[in-house]
This record gives structure tokens, sequence and C-alpha cells, in this order.
């Protein structure tokens, strides 16, 4: 599936100033409400993301997507904005984290969080249990993504205690927090728990997720 906001013939792409990956499941996009207020909140060349571009998003999710998501039912849906405003969908396989250490996935969340600087929103977080808090890397004001906004709302909704911690990737790099455990939360790969520091809290929210892909497949 390739749609833009032009005719397919006149449509070029310019350089890609925002790029979202979304993970679906047979073919449905889980989190498409979640997804589509995170990028109304997005910004792209600093300016906020046209309301008629999230339309356009929301239309083609809705009508398009089954049909365009066919060779890769539980693909990624990438949607790509350049920098004159224009927009790109297409649907490509998933491919898992090769590399899921705390080190790894501590180097993704930081990847992430300079997007975020660029966008308003990282599309990956680093999430750790230290002290029987759980704290993730994020500015205190910032807006979260679609998946994390739903991992924030399920760690309140059984009683844990949620932290922002804009310096938190310092932190463990410098020993001043040491987690008991960790994962990361993605918009594309969902729940990704360190291999090498991997706990309860962490599962619970994989298995929660990957239970919600599993419902809208059968949907």
């Amino acid at each position: 599936m390739v749609d833009d906001m032009q005719t397919a013939a006149s449509f070029e792409l310019g350089e890609p100033a925002l790029v979202c990956r979304w993970r679906l499941a047979g073919g449905r996009l889980p989190l498409e409400n979640r997804h589509l207020r995170a990028l109304r909140r997005r910004e792209v060349g600093g300016e906020p993301v046209d309301v008629a571009l999230v339309a356009w998003a929301k239309q083609h999710v809705e009508w398009t997507l089954p049909a365009g998501a066919a060779r890769h039912p539980d693909g990624v849906l990438m949607l790509v904005v350049d920098t004159n405003g224009q927009a790109a969908m297409t649907v490509g396989p998933y491919e898992g984290l090769p590399d899921v250490t705390l080190r790894a996935l501590g180097r993704r969340a930081r990847r992430a969080e300079l997007e975020g600087v660029e966008t308003g929103i990282s599309p990956e977080s680093l999430w750790v249990v230290f002290e029987g808090t759980l704290l993730w890397n994020v500015a205190s004001g910032a807006m979260p993504s679609g998946a994390t906004s739903l991992v924030e709302d399920l760690a309140h909704s059984v009683g844990l205690v949620v932290r922002r911690r804009e310096g938190l990737l310092a932190d463990l790099h410098d020993g001043e927090v040491v987690p008991s455990e960790a994962f990361l939360v993605s918009d594309e790969h969902g729940v990704v728990v360190a291999s090498d520091c991997a706990g309860s809290e962490g599962r619970r929210f994989r298995e929660g997720l990957e239970r919600l892909w599993e419902q809208t497949r059968k949907e």
C-alpha cells in the first residue's frame, strides 16, 4: 500500500521530516486512536502537524489498510511526512530487534529521545523499576507516543507508582540508578523486556499488549 495526499502520478516525497512506524495485527492497527492522537501532537519543521494530514491518515487506515496490508498483516505501517508536509504510507514486514540487552535498548531510547526533540514525541522510551517505582525517560511536560500512553495507563490502573525522569539514561550510565528490571516501550516493537534485566512488570505489560494484538486479529 502506498498512498499520498496528491495523485499517485504527481507525488514525489521529499526529505523526510517525520517517520512513524506502527505495529499491525491481522492487517489492522490495534492502537489506531492512540497513534493518531499522538500524530496530532507531533511537529514537522517546528510546526504542529496539519489537521488535514491527520484526517488523511485516519481515512487511509480505515479504508485502504486491510488491502494494503495483505502481504504483511502482522507487519509495520510506516507513515512518512516530508519537509513540505506531504505524506506517504506503506506497509512492510516486521523485524524483531537482534539485541535486546539493557545497553542496546538504552541506545535505542537515546535515539528516540533525540527524535522527540525534533518532532515533539519520542516513538520509544526506556522504563525501569527502581526502588519500587516505575521510571521512564521522558521530560515532565512531553507527550507520550501511542504505545507509551497505553503502558502508562495500564501502570496506573494496577496501582504502580510511575515517575517521569528526563535524565534517566544518563543516570543509568553513571550508576545512579541500578534497576531491578528494564524494558523498552515502542510503537513498532511493543514492549521489549531487557534480556539481562528482566522482571515481572515488563512481562506483564508485554503480555498485555500481545493479548491486545491477538484480540485485534480475531475481530
